[in-house]
C-alpha cells in the first residue's frame, strides 16, 4: 500500500480527473457532497472552501495503490474501509470527501478528493503529511496481511510520463553506481557517461558540501528526492563502505599470497622423522652425551652378571 500526495486549487480539475469515464471510475464512499454529476460535486467543494480565504491550495488529492497480488481480497468494499481508516489516521475528518476506485492499470488503486477547509472552517494540517502517510501505509498494511511491495523496483516504467520517467531512470543509474563506486570522482565520471550531471550545494559561503542534485534530460532533481538512499551523507557513507570492503579484499589476499603452502609429502615425512629423532635415536638430537650414558648403563648390567657367575658354587 503506497499513496500519494497532491494538494490544488482547483475541485473542477481533479472531480473531473477522478471521475473520467475512461478509467471506468466507480464511487465507493463519500460525504458532504451534492453527488448528482460532476459539476454539483465541484460546486460543493467550492461552497465549503469559502470559508476560509485564506488557504490558496484547498484541493486535497490522495491516490491509494495496493498490490496486484492483494487484487482478489481488495473488494470494493474492503478498500473503502481501509481508505477511510488512513483517513481518519491522517487526520482527514469533518470535511466533505468522496473516494472512487479505478480499473484503468494492473494494480488496485482508488483516489480520494477532500476539501482541506473542513465543516468549521478550520484547515485540514498538512503538517509532516508526507513521513505520516508512509508510516500509516506500513501499519495498515502489516495490520490487513497485505503485500508488501519493494518500492520502485515495482513501477512500471514504460507507463512513466515525465518527470517521473526521468527521475526513475536517474533512480536506476545512481542505484548501480553508487553500488560499485569507491569515491566521488569515480562516480561523477560514470554518471556523466551516462548523460547525468552533477552539482554539489554548499552551507553558506563555506566549502562544506551538504547537498547534490542530479540534471538529466534537462530536470534537475535532488538526491533525497530520487531516493532517501541517494542523499548527499548516505550516497557518500556508501562509497566509504565501498572503499573499506575493497581493502578489506586486497587485505585477504596480501595475506593468502604470505602464508607458506603446507609440505609435500617427502619433507613432511623427513620432518616427522626428524622429531621423532628425540626418542629413537635415529635424528641429529641423539648426541655424544646421549651414548656415553648408555654406555654406562650397559657396563653396570655386565658386571652385575658377572658378580651373579662367581657366586655359584
Amino acid at each position: 500500500m503506497m499513496a500519494k500526495i497532491v494538494k490544488g486549487s482547483d475541485f473542477k480539475g481533479v472531480v473531473n480527473y477522478i471521475l473520467d469515464k475512461d478509467k471506468n471510475a466507480k464511487v465507493v464512499a463519500f460525504e458532504g457532497l451534492f453527488m448528482e454529476n460532476k459539476d454539483t460535486i465541484a460546486m460543493s467543494f467550492n461552497t465549503q472552501s469559502q470559508m476560509n480565504n485564506k488557504v490558496s491550495k484547498p484541493v486535497g488529492h490522495i491516490a491509494l495503490s495496493f498490490s496486484k497480488e492483494d487484487e482478489l481480497r481488495l473488494t470494493n468494499r474492503v478498500m473503502a474501509g481501509i481508505t477511510l481508516e488512513y483517513m481518519e489516521r491522517m487526520g482527514i475528518r469533518d470535511t466533505q470527501f468522496f473516494i472512487a476506485r479505478h480499473f484503468d492499470k494492473e494494480h488496485p488503486h482508488v483516489h480520494i478528493a477532500f476539501n482541506r477547509i473542513d465543516n468549521n472552517g478550520n484547515t485540514i494540517s498538512d503538517r509532516h503529511e508526507r513521513l505520516r502517510s508512509t508510516r500509516i501505509c506500513k501499519e495498515l498494511t502489516k495490520k490487513y496481511g497485505l503485500h508488501m511491495a519493494n518500492g520502485k523496483e515495482n513501477v512500471k516504467r514504460n507507463r512513466l510520463k515525465e518527470p517521473d520517467k526521468t527521475k526513475y531512470e536517474l533512480y536506476d543509474i545512481l542505484k548501480a553506481e553508487v553500488g560499485r563506486c569507491g569515491n566521488w570522482n569515480v562516480l561523477v565520471a560514470n554518471l556523466k557517461r551516462q548523460g547525468v550531471e552533477v552539482h554539489f550545494s554548499h552551507r553558506g559561503q563555506t566549502n562544506e558540501i551538504q547537498g547534490v542534485v542530479f540534471t538529466k534530460n534537462g530536470y534537475r532533481f535532488n538526491g533525497s528526492k530520487v531516493d532517501r538512499r541517494f542523499s548527499y551523507s548516505k550516497i557518500d557513507n556508501a562509497l566509504q563502505h565501498n572503499r573499506c570492503k575493497e581493502r578489506m579484499g586486497m587485505t585477504a589476499k596480501a595475506h593468502e599470497a604470505v602464508i607458506p603452502s603446507a609440505p609435500s609429502g617427502t619433507a613432511q615425512s623427513e620432518l616427522f622423522n626428524g622429531s621423532l629423532g628425540l626418542l629413537n635415536g635415529s635424528g641429529s638430537s641423539y648426541n655424544a652425551a646421549d651414548a656415553e650414558a648408555n654406555q654406562e648403563m650397559a657396563e653396570i648390567l655386565r658386571r652385575k652378571k658377572k658378580c651373579k657367575r662367581g657366586m655359584r658354587l
